[in-house]
């Protein structure tokens, strides 16, 4: 949205734009000050709630690696994957910290000998296990609509932790290890969510 037709349309809601930061409310007269210093309220409007994000609060000792370019197009490709099947921003938390575990948000090939079974992908998803093609498994729209799937049909996925959620979509042999990066995969979709 344009700035001139942003300012409009924040200005017939009742709130002011101060150099690209919502301000609140527009007074009829400046808010008085107290204790002799001016007073200024900002609001992040255009970040999820982290109450939605980490519901639970975030388990155990938590990991963080550096993303380059390459990793932060394939978290951007699940937060979109994600909205485009209609999923809260959870669904993408749960994804992103998924794929940050089983590959790093890297679209992996066939690794050869390290190569565990025949998975692949951002999710190391499997296509002697019905997840897909090679073609398609290796496609980031894809295999997070595979991932989402398999997610929705985890009863009451949203009000579970996200190693319990993760898990019973993946069945790792490392069931907990979902959870150490549940704060980056936060941080990540409260950046790009409304990007």
């Amino acid at each position: 949205m344009n700035t001139i037709v942003r300012k409009s349309v924040l200005s017939v809601a009742g709130l002011a734009f101060a150099g690209g930061v919502f301000a609140g409310p527009i007074a009829a007269h400046a808010a008085a000050p107290v204790d002799g210093k001016p007073v200024a309220v900002a609001v992040q409007a255009d970040k999820p709630d982290v109450g939605k994000l980490i519901p639970h609060g975030t388990q155990g000792d938590q990991s963080r690696i550096g993303l380059n370019d390459e990793q932060v197009a394939n978290a951007k490709a699940i937060i979109a994957a994600t909205k485009k099947a209609g999923l809260p921003e959870r669904a993408a938390v749960i994804s992103i910290a998924t794929s940050l575990q089983e590959s790093k948000l890297e679209n992996l090939g066939h690794l050869g000998d390290a190569n565990d079974h025949d998975s692949l992908g951002l999710f190391q998803q499997r296509p002697s296990s019905g997840w897909g093609t090679p073609e398609q498994i290796t496609d980031p729209a894809y295999s997070t609509t595979a991932f989402l799937k398999g997610l929705r049909q985890v009863d009451g996925w949203q009000d579970m932790p996200l190693t319990e959620a993760a898990q019973t979509v993946q069945v790792s042999a490392y069931p907990d290890a979902y959870a150490q990066w549940e704060q980056q995969a936060a941080d990540l979709v409260g950046q790009y969510w409304n990007s």
